[in-house]
């Protein structure tokens, strides 16, 4: 390890890791926007659509980021579409984990007992009331133990935006690398930045895990 290095380096190695966080904490609010839509259409078993969205998730579980990345990258430019590398970045994030997103708010409205459904009918609630007065506040705390997992999978595969060009962390990681060739004093650093950031995440999750237990447990 080379401290000395490592002290001339570290500014730009922060500055990394705030376009990690950025490009994750946008990302994630896609992801969720985007998935609670998706996990409505299913729920509510929309004509049509909802044979669409269960494409569309199967495609996008089924195939990997990167490629979606490359294929956003690539292809849009060629049809006039242009976005920066940062911003194209945060939309393919948004859109992978929204399915992930999906599937665990489509597990919490199917967590909500029936009953409930059937009593706001019985009030003549829309049912858009029903699901942002009634159903939601119930689905919700199921799925906030899985919404965090998915952010930290997407804070640790956000590292595949600086295969084009985005300097996160990785990004700025490798540049620095390739003309110093410090390989064992940065990747070490950035492992560490990375640990130090998932690992506090992790524990506050599990933290919610068996809070929610005990909630369901008491209930």
């Amino acid at each position: 390890m080379d401290g000395d290095y490592l002290r001339s380096v570290f500014p730009e190695l922060l500055d990394g890791l705030r376009i990690t966080a950025m490009a994750t904490g946008l990302g994630m609010v896609l992801a969720v926007v985007v998935g609670l839509l998706l996990a409505c259409v299913q729920v509510l078993r929309v004509p049509v659509l909802r044979h669409v969205v269960a494409g569309w998730i199967l495609f996008i579980r089924n195939t990997p980021l990167l490629v979606q990345l490359f294929f956003l990258f690539y292809v849009l430019p060629r049809y006039g579409v242009l976005i920066d590398a940062l911003t194209l970045g945060i939309v393919a994030l948004g859109l992978h984990f929204s399915c992930y997103t999906a599937e665990a708010f489509r597990g919490g409205f199917l967590s909500v007992p029936k009953g409930q459904w059937e009593a706001a009918r019985t009030l003549n609630l829309s049912t858009f009331t029903t699901l942002r007065t009634v159903i939601l506040p119930q689905a919700i705390p199921p799925v906030l133990a899985a919404l965090g997992n998915n952010l930290i999978s997407m804070f640790k595969d956000s590292a595949v935006l600086s295969a084009i060009t985005v300097l996160e962390l990785l990004g700025v990681t490798r540049k620095l690398a390739s003309t110093s060739f410090q390989y064992t004093t940065l990747f070490t650093v950035m492992g560490a930045m990375y640990l130090a950031l998932a690992l506090p995440a992790s524990f506050a999750i599990r933290a919610i895990e068996r809070r929610i237990s005990r909630k369901g447990a008491r209930s």
